[in-house]
């Protein structure tokens, strides 16, 4: 139950390619002396391009930011949105692993040569069926998923570089033991594929945290993968998730690791990016390509396409939880595909490579790519509902617990807005457990947005009845569970962290910070950088923030470290910890509502926005 078989899809590959080999071999041999090379790929492989020819289509299937989404996400966050010619646009529900196998499946089909890859964040940040479990469910999916190989990401550190080594080499959780032992689950063996990280290194020892490359063969058909995340992971993960590591630009590693793949003969390279743009349009058919004023591709992935190795044929990226197959100049001039395919399973991507063997390369003229929708109207994965069935089980105890009660859809993850009724929630939630001066006396709260992982929906998920708030979805909305802090923190500082929201790391791609009640201020989005937040309008209870004055500030133990490009939050003293946010969150709506009085959706006009 809940098991798979430790690497035996890697021994069923060299096995194929060896055979492949010796059947090569031996057609040649047979042929008449002088024989050109051409008429020996005829002989042994015939002319069709799908596998048997000189030239080869190489299918690539990918993914990003699963996020140990196995269950269909819930709500607004589990759409894509359709834009029809006519500009037009529909929303399609989308996502689940069991509906995501069956399309992988169906679109292996007819395949002889087919690769599935993914750019990173498979794990962490998981709704309570993973993250109950430290996301071994997630690793079990993915290896029936037939997942080749994938890149690390920010959130794989979550929980540390130990953790992160026991998801690819198996192992009993070093506390909590073996999940499911009970039941007959086997032990967890950790991932049938590797995980790539080129540019985390020791900081002792300067040598690769886990494998940098890893090769794909078949039938002599060779593609390297070079894996890589965001060389800003230290800025957005925990400092304990990142102790003794260093994590270094991604343009440099990924150049340094074509080098090594060269020379080893390897000329087809991918590259796995968890780090990435964003589209100008949130549709998942948008054509990033399009000439117009306004379109295309803008962030962090842009400068890096425009710098990394044209010996890298295509880059699989990540992060942002866009959708694109956007095409960008190398830096030879020369068109490259960069891919992203949304997040939490919702779409797939996929690439057909055309594989040159006499070359050894792509031909990067042939390259065609394209996002598809993990739709719902497909049978069913039976293996990913067996998995799905067994782990709910054992959590169930747990994730059934009601907590409250709301009157409607609370949108958090799936909102597009700065201010998110659920961030209002959160941290309205944070203010009253620490608000007592035993608790930390605070007078604020901070919430991060990248810290709500979903939204509150209103139809019921299981038995529990509409409106009714269960363990399983608040786990789901926040499942880091991290400890709550109050520090002492000057208005200066206070003002220099709303600043920060607009500026610095977060210039590009703003973070807002969700804020609880009785603290209202203006963002001016006609403005550039921190004169985005309005000076004069920052106040708490009517009253404005003297940057002389000390303030007591709840917020998670991630933002307290700085954690999202906020330096001046780390500024805080007389730190006094609390419970987790999680424990805060439930004991809120607990408080606050009821099957008689349900929580209603709030307002969300605490920040006031001007376009």
């Amino acid at each position: 139950m809940a098991a798979t078989r430790k690497n035996s899809k890697a021994r069923g590959r060299i096995l194929a390619v060896g055979a492949g080999l010796a059947t090569l071999g031996a057609l040649v041999a047979a042929m008449p002396a002088g024989a050109s090379q051409d008429s020996a790929d005829t002989a042994a492989y015939g002319t069709n391009g799908k596998g048997w020819g000189r030239m080869v289509d190489v299918q690539l299937l990918s993914f990003n930011d699963l996020h140990g989404n196995l269950e269909p996400p819930a709500g607004s966050s589990g759409q894509v949105t359709h834009v029809h010619e006519d500009g037009t646009t529909t929303k399609i529900d989308a996502g689940g692993v069991e509906y995501l196998a069956t399309h992988l499946r169906q679109a292996r089909e007819g395949n002889r040569y087919s690769i599935t890859a993914a750019a990173g964040d498979l794990i962490g940040g998981s709704p309570l069926l993973s993250g109950l479990f430290h996301d071994e469910p997630t690793i079990h999916a993915l290896n029936k998923l037939d997942l080749d190989v994938t890149s690390v990401g920010n959130h794989e550190f979550d929980e540390g570089a130990v953790e992160l080594a026991r998801m690819q080499n198996g192992g009993c959780h070093p506390k909590e033991g073996c999940f499911g032992a009970e039941k007959g689950f086997e032990p967890f063996g950790g991932a049938d594929f590797p995980y790539l990280a080129a540019n985390v290194t020791d900081e002792k020892t300067g040598k690769p945290l886990l494998d940098p490359t890893f090769v794909w063969e078949k039938d002599g058909v060779r593609i390297g993968f070079i894996g890589v995340t965001l060389e800003g992971t230290p800025n957005i993960v925990t400092a304990e998730g990142v102790k003794g590591l260093k994590f270094g630009d991604e343009v440099e590693t990924i150049n340094k690791y074509a080098k090594i793949l060269e020379r080893k003969g390897v000329k087809s390279i991918v590259a796995l990016i968890h780090e990435g743009g964003a589209p100008a349009s949130d549709a998942y058919n948008y054509d990033c390509d399009s000439p117009g004023p306004g379109d295309g591709i803008s962030g962090p992935i842009v400068d890096i396409a425009k710098n990394v190795s044209p010996q890298v044929d295509a880059m699989i990226t990540g992060h942002t939880h866009q959708a694109y197959a956007c095409t960008i100049a190398d830096p030879a001039g020369n068109p490259r595909l960069v891919t992203s395919a949304s997040s939490i399973g919702k779409l797939y991507t996929d690439t057909t490579l055309t594989y040159d063997r006499r070359t050894k390369d792509i031909v990067r003229t042939a390259v065609d790519s394209a996002n598809h929708v993990v739709t719902r109207d497909v049978p069913k994965a039976t293996d990913m509902s067996d998995l799905i069935r067994d782990w709910n089980e054992l959590a169930a105890p747990i994730a059934n617990r009601p907590q409250g009660y709301i009157a409607a859809d609370i949108n958090g993850r799936g909102s597009t807005a700065y201010e998110k009724p659920l961030g209002d929630v959160i941290a309205d939630a944070q203010l009253e457990g620490l608000a007592p001066a035993d608790k930390g006396g605070a007078q604020i709260a901070l919430m991060n947005p990248g810290g709500i992982r979903s939204d509150l929906v209103y139809k019921a998920s299981g038995a529990e009845g509409d409106g009714v708030v269960t363990y399983r979805e608040t786990f789901t909305v926040q499942p880091f569970t991290n400890m709550m802090h109050v520090v002492d923190l000057t208005g200066a500082n206070l003002i220099s962290a709303l600043k920060q929201q607009v500026s610095g790391s977060n210039l590009k791609s703003p973070k807002i910070l969700q804020v609880s009640k009785g603290f209202t201020y203006t963002l001016d989005l006609t403005k550039t950088g921190a004169d985005r937040v309005v000076d004069g309008t920052i106040k708490l209870n009517g009253e404005p923030i003297d940057p002389a004055k000390t303030y007591r500030v709840a917020m998670n133990e991630f933002l307290a470290g700085g954690g999202d490009g906020f330096p001046a939050l780390a500024t805080g003293t007389n730190k006094l910890v609390g419970p987790s946010d999680l424990d805060v969150f439930n004991a809120y709506l607990a408080a606050h509502s009821s099957a008689a009085a349900p929580l209603p959706v709030p307002a969300a006009d605490r920040i006031t926005i001007v376009k």
